[in-house]
């Protein structure tokens, strides 16, 4: 009775939420599907210009907190009220911003994801994956054995040590995957199977 109830009313929560989030993963799909064309290099970068992405969107509200930060330090302590008001602006000002940023964070959400599933795919597939070394790959060099420098190029093992094991990345993610990700993206939590 209780699924015939469901049924009628268009099923449960869950099967709502993830109608809900099915066009996400579809443009997440479709970015892994153009990603593939990418060098690693290329590929890598996406997390650049994604940074880039995200200070562009709230460029003019860090403007404007920036500018309202200086005007109340140029009153100085003799005018804690004005000081006080124009930080109560800040706060509502800070308060946007953080909207802002979930609105640009879920924006960039589907590529993002594809980038980490375009690098899983990359890991599966190959032994090593070699790119123009950064700073970061030369300390992770240092730290770890699966990466190593040669020259100007960094080369990622897809395999590792771990608890005296080795690991190899077998692993591209699977659309319900995606959809959890989603989930726990918007700060909810999500109940998969075991093997999901």
């Amino acid at each position: 009775m209780l699924s015939f109830i469901s049924k009628i009313f268009g099923g449960n929560k869950s099967e709502k939420d993830v109608k809900k989030i099915s066009p996400e993963v579809e443009k997440t799909n479709r970015f892994f599907a153009e990603y593939q064309s990418l060098s690693n290099d290329q590929l890598r970068s996406k997390t650049v210009e994604f940074k880039n992405r995200i200070k562009e969107y709230l460029a003019a509200l860090d403007t404007e907190i920036q500018t309202k930060k200086d005007n109340a330090e140029k009153l100085g302590t003799a005018d804690i009220d004005g000081r006080d008001a124009i930080y109560k602006e800040i706060d509502v000002l800070a308060k946007q911003r953080n909207e802002k940023i979930e609105e640009i964070l879920k924006e960039l959400l589907p590529e993002a994801f594809a980038v980490v599933k375009e690098t899983s795919r990359r890991f599966k597939e190959n032994e090593t994956l070699t790119s123009i070394a950064t700073d970061l790959d030369r300390e992770l060099a240092t730290q770890n054995k699966n990466v190593t420098i040669e020259s100007d190029k960094a080369i990622h093992k897809n395999s590792w040590n771990a608890a005296g094991n080795l690991v190899t990345w077998n692993m591209v993610h699977y659309d319900v995957q995606l959809i959890g990700g989603s989930v726990l993206h918007s700060g909810r939590i999500a109940e998969m199977a075991t093997g999901e």
